[in-house]
């Protein structure tokens, strides 16, 4: 099956986040932000790679709307390092540009807090943002996500309580 083939899922399509396998590698790492978000996100193949190369930390999946892959997000999951504060953090999340705007991102958000509630010790999730025009900060605000006053590398730390 071609891109051009695959139809548009609606607005009111099942999110699911799923295994990357070897069969679905491809159309995953062909997933794209819009041109002008590139620079707030690593490109798929990227962190894919990094995920297998920290596997122990690193949990990710593919965001499907049906059966359309249309992103992708990783986990640092790292409940051993410090068992009294574990952590857990979004280390990439992106929506392909053409499924933008369609609450795809809400609900694979939801979704991954739902798994996270599931992991020893977990209080809450964390993930950071580049502020500027365009940035993903206000979405990560709209689900709850507040600023902790942090800065990782020029990026604004968020914390959500579970």
């Amino acid at each position: 099956m071609t891109d051009a083939t695959i139809e548009m899922p609606g607005r009111d399509a099942v999110v699911t986040l799923r295994e990357v396998t070897k069969d679905t590698v491809r159309s995953i790492m062909r997933l794209k932000v819009a041109a002008n978000q590139t620079h707030f996100v690593a490109d798929n193949a990227v962190s894919i790679a990094q995920a297998y190369f920290q596997r122990e930390n690193a949990w990710f999946r593919a965001v499907y709307a049906d059966e359309t892959p249309v992103g992708f997000l990783m986990l640092y999951d790292d409940p051993i390092t410090t068992p009294d504060k574990p952590e857990y953090f979004l280390w990439r999340f992106m929506i392909d540009a053409r499924y933008q705007g369609h609450g795809f991102g809400k609900r694979a958000i939801e979704l991954l807090i739902e798994h996270v509630k599931t992991r020893p010790g977990a209080t809450e999730l964390g993930v950071s943002c580049v502020p500027g025009e365009g940035s993903p900060c206000p979405f990560y605000e709209k689900l709850g996500f507040v600023y902790t006053g942090e800065e990782d590398d020029g990026e604004l730390v968020l914390r959500r309580k579970l």
